[in-house]
């Protein structure tokens, strides 16, 4: 039995779940998820190691216990993410266990279960929306391209995808485009675990001084011309 922690400080709200899975040669479906509990936006620093502690607590564990971990690496909040990445690297690095990095984008994808050419989209703030593209099923399971586009070049690149979101502000807005959208619930530490289980039993796996957050940002340029300065 392998002892999975996962982390997500990605947005205002996050979550730590803690799942059991069988031996990495077992199938995927030999997993379950323990718990997950919510972490308050805005005190993930003070908040994230010692409910950590108390999970693990809880449920007759302690850290040396822990046989791998997931972690949202982005896109998203860049604080929060840093915090969350911090705190696996350092983890991870003590224990000398494996770390699963999950894009929130390939999240989306995986859990909605959807096949074809699906379209995940998060909400980037400032009319911006964060975008994957994959074609399910595919070779690999890492969405190909993760990009950022504006509200309107989303609405417009989607055509002929299946959108997949779980903001409902631009279901919606798909939606009213025309497009094919599935509305999902809000992405949280267990679904990075489940994806984050996936990568480890395929050696999808970072060791802490490689983990990096994945801020999917316009570059400098980019920012300049689409504000006219």
């Amino acid at each position: 039995m392998l002892l999975l922690l996962a982390i997500d400080t990605s947005g205002k709200q996050g979550s730590l779940a803690l799942a059991r899975a069988g031996e990495r040669s077992a199938p995927s479906v030999d997993f379950e998820v323990i718990e997950t509990v919510p972490l308050v936006g805005g005190t993930f620093s003070a908040q994230l190691v010692p409910q950590i502690s108390e999970l693990l607590s809880k449920h007759g564990f302690s850290k040396h216990d822990i046989g791998a971990f997931a972690v949202a690496s982005g896109p998203g909040s860049f604080t929060g993410l840093r915090i969350g990445l911090a705190v696996v690297k350092a983890l991870a690095e003590v224990l000398h266990k494996p770390i699963a990095a999950v894009s929130l984008l390939e999240a989306c994808v995986f859990h909605s279960g959807k096949e074809g050419k699906v379209m995940s989209a998060l909400d980037a703030g400032r009319g911006d929306v964060y975008v994957g593209e994959c074609a399910i099923p595919a070779k690999a399971s890492q969405i190909p391209r993760e990009y950022l586009l504006s509200r309107s070049e989303f609405l417009s690149q989607a055509r002929g995808w299946m959108v997949v979101t779980p903001d409902s502000i631009l279901a919606e807005a798909a939606r009213s485009a025309g497009l094919s959208v599935s509305a999902l619930q809000p992405i949280s530490a267990e679904a990075v675990a489940r994806l984050g289980w996936r990568k480890i039993q395929s050696g999808e796996i970072v060791k802490p001084e490689q983990l990096e957050a994945n801020y999917i940002r316009r570059t400098d340029a980019e920012m300049l011309e689409k504000t006219g300065s």
